[in-house]
């Protein structure tokens, strides 16, 4: 998730799952998780937040709208249109991921797990990148 907001530092937060084929576990992120990463961003942020969405399938789930209607006080969300990649500054940061660990020979997955936290980790710390994939969209902020 990347934050946004005028005269701020721009954030990164993340989660990261990895799925190991155990029974029960789950494969992918469910709303929970999504609902977990949103209330550790509002209380690292300190304020209300305003969420920009694509149009995955899990952020449509009953159980999320149900959270989001329930947390309205703190927590507005927009819908991007479908199929707007471009205008998601999260696909920037993934594109960096991606590129940072295109050419790793990894043994296993969990080595690969690792060199995607490593590189979000890094991310962290460089809001100017962060920047960088919001301007990329074209998106503009307004205080």
């Amino acid at each position: 998730m990347t934050c946004y907001k005028p005269g701020e530092r721009s954030r990164l937060f993340y989660s990261v799952r990895e799925y190991t084929g155990r029974k029960d576990q789950p494969k992918g992120f469910g709303w929970r998780d999504f609902r977990d990463l949103l209330i550790r961003a509002r209380i690292q942020l300190g304020g209300p937040i305003v969420l920009i969405w694509d149009n995955v399938r899990l952020h449509l789930t009953k159980s999320l709208r149900a959270f989001i209607e329930a947390n309205a006080d703190w927590l507005t969300v927009f819908q991007l249109p479908t199929y707007a990649p471009a205008l998601n500054p999260q696909e920037g940061i993934w594109s960096l991921v991606k590129r940072d660990i295109g050419n790793l020979a990894a043994a296993d997955l969990s080595q690969i797990t690792r060199a995607v936290k490593r590189k979000l980790k890094m991310l962290q710390y460089r809001p100017e990148v962060i920047n960088g994939c919001l301007a990329g969209t074209g998106l503009v902020l307004e205080a």
